[in-house]
């Protein structure tokens, strides 16, 4: 078995979480960002996180991994039913997020970002996406503000920290380990002690290490 991911992936962050939740002794391999071959060839598309399963053959769908990983190895360590509140947040939030995130990814220490040739194509499609990076950059305190509200409104529903996990938490810890490479971005004491047992929970860093 085999995890392919980009190390900045929102959605290859999911993957991780279960990698590390369950301590599995699973494999990881970065694709290179530029690199459409490899994933084309193993899934017939170029995308991410991919997970070469025990019968050789090749899934991805970052939640339909992190799924079958869990059945794969009991016990199961998705027991908790999913809140809809963090669902909504998540799905309302998402876009400010990665928004305020990409621009710095860019410019981030990722191996996926190792060549030239990579961080450029990263940069093009992430252009493409996004519009002017640097536009984006020098607006950050105006997306900040725009943000803070939804991260008054998480303190208000975040779990507990070290609760049992569900599937909520898979969309809710990807969006704020992608905050972290944001250094404007304060998390409020709630959802703070909820990120920081998750990070342990998972044995993960996040890019605090290179916010700007």
């Amino acid at each position: 078995m085999k995890l392919y991911i980009y190390q900045h992936c929102p959605f290859c962050c999911r993957t991780l979480m279960i990698r590390g939740l369950k301590q599995l002794d699973l494999p990881v391999e970065v694709i290179m960002e530029g690199d459409a071959e490899t994933p084309t060839r193993l899934v017939g598309k170029k995308a991410v996180p991919i997970l070469r399963k025990r019968d050789g053959s090749h899934m991805t769908e970052s939640m339909d991994i992190v799924h079958y990983l869990d059945e794969a190895f009991p016990p199961r360590a998705i027991t908790a039913a999913p809140v809809p509140a963090i669902d909504d947040w998540a799905s309302r939030a998402f876009k400010p997020a990665i928004t305020l995130a990409v621009p710095r990814f860019t410019r981030g220490r990722f191996a996926e970002l190792a060549t030239p040739q990579a961080r450029a194509a990263y940069t093009e499609r992430e252009t493409r996406a996004f519009g002017d990076l640097q536009a984006l950059l020098d607006s950050t305190g105006e997306q900040v503000a725009a943000l803070q509200p939804l991260l008054d409104e998480l303190e208000g529903i975040v779990p507990a920290p070290g609760g049992a996990i569900g599937d909520s938490d898979f969309l809710l810890f990807p969006i704020l380990r992608s905050l972290s490479i944001v250094a404007a971005v304060r998390l409020g004491p709630k959802a703070r002690a909820w990120y920081e047992a998750m990070l342990q929970r998972t044995g993960m860093a996040d890019f605090s290490d290179q916010a700007s």
